[in-house]
């Protein structure tokens, strides 16, 4: 296959796979993020005027850092997916890619004459990912769906905050991202089932479907309660099966301990110097420990809070116990392990400056690592894509631009 540009190694395994883009804000784009970061050529296209991220950006008078985050590494184009001439360049397209992907609510694409159906008899090998609230069949289908509202219908919310307070929203857009990883996963397995049948396959990715086995432990404990909804249970276990396992008021701060062993609480109590509590009926077991578990939280608490986040977490190291501390935004964007894995670099981006970006949490040892190109600026790829790629000469470009086409 002839590909828009020639940056791409063959030792990065996506490499020779172009995906066409229509995903916006966070669930698609990250799924994209995944291929181009596994050298896949992705091409992004938009609106004319931008997709919402973008456009939220201009709203605010700023660049946007999520946009950054998640498009590094792909081409941008823009095109009118309601204009006949832009649905004849987009099949044009379809026909030379891999993967087409979007994140549209069910049947937008249907509707443009662009579904599954249409491009699949287009390029029988190609691979069609789509990402929804609640799936493309069901009696749920056509129900506006965002992160936050996906958190509150998949029962997270119900499960999120203290006893004596509302349900809470997680602070970060867990389903997005979740999804978006499902939905990257659904694409590279249909990829590699097409190396051995040469046929593209539907793949498609509901939020809801994605957010519901986070709650295994919940589930477990409304089972265990024989149907009775227990109340929600704040930083302790989800199934309350566990003590000690809280988040604890540090000095500086906060820490989070867990207990998952008998071992652990053992070690915990060395790290006190309060051994002798190893046979106190009340902490013996983690039964016990769980039955007077407010007893327990409170003991740990008094010794959590003497000391420094940074003392704990060198006790919990030296004496073999899980615990962490609660770090701010500006500590973990700061973290020296992640920068020494590679996992998050500092970037020069072309409107942001000097920022913290992340790369992608799989690693294929012994393939190349794709170096990090800005996120493109709207429409900055339009002249490569549609004029060395689709052969469209200057003229033909400067009046489709006039038309409003891209």
């Amino acid at each position: 296959m002839t590909h828009a540009t020639a940056a791409i190694t063959d030792n990065m395994p996506l490499a020779g796979v172009t995906v066409i883009d229509l995903t916006q804000i966070y669930q698609g784009p990250y799924a994209t993020f995944l291929m181009a970061k596994a050298g896949a050529e992705v091409i992004k296209i938009e609106p004319v005027l931008g997709e919402p991220t973008r456009i939220r950006a201009k709203v605010s008078g700023g660049a946007s850092l999520p946009m950054a985050m998640l498009n590094v590494n792909k081409k941008g184009i823009t095109l009118n997916l309601k204009s006949a001439r832009g649905k004849e360049m987009f099949k044009e397209m379809i026909q030379r890619a891999d993967v087409v992907i979007e994140n549209f609510a069910p049947g937008v694409m249907d509707r443009l004459g662009l579904g599954w159906e249409v491009l699949h008899a287009l390029n029988p090998k190609l691979i069609y990912g789509t990402g929804t609230g609640y799936g493309i069949s069901g009696p749920d289908r056509d129900n506006l769906a965002m992160d936050v509202t996906i958190q509150a219908s998949s029962g997270i919310m119900s499960v999120t905050g203290m006893a004596d307070g509302p349900p809470l929203r997680s602070g970060a857009s867990l389903v997005d991202f979740l999804s978006g990883v499902h939905l990257y996963a659904g694409i590279v397995t249909a990829l590699f089932e097409r190396t051995r049948t040469q046929r593209g396959r539907l793949v498609e990715v509901s939020m809801q479907e994605t957010a519901y086995p986070t709650l295994a432990s919940n589930i477990g404990l409304l089972h265990r309660n024989d149907g009775v909804v227990p109340a929600r249970v704040g930083n302790r276990h989800g199934g309350l099966a566990l003590a000690p396992y809280s988040v604890y008021e540090a000095a500086d701060g906060h820490i989070a301990i867990v207990c998952a062993t008998e071992r652990h609480w053992q070690n915990i109590l060395s790290a006190m110097g309060r051994e002798d509590l190893s046979q106190d009926e009340r902490f013996a077991t983690n039964k016990t420990r769980v039955e007077h578990i407010e007893r327990t939280d409170r003991f740990v608490e008094d010794w959590t809070r003497t000391l420094p986040r940074a003392e704990l977490f060198a006790l919990s190291s030296k004496h073999g116990f899980p615990a962490a501390p609660v770090r701010s935004l500006p500590e973990v964007m700061n973290d020296p392990h992640m920068h020494a894995r590679g996992a998050l670099e500092w970037f020069e981006d072309d409107e942001l400056g000097r920022v913290v970006l992340p790369a992608s949490p799989i690693i294929i040892h012994g393939a190349d690592r794709v170096k990090t190109v800005s996120s493109p600026k709207l429409g900055q790829h339009n002249q490569q894509i549609y004029g060395e790629w689709l052969g469209l000469d200057e003229q033909a470009l400067e009046a489709l631009k006039a038309e409003g086409v891209i």
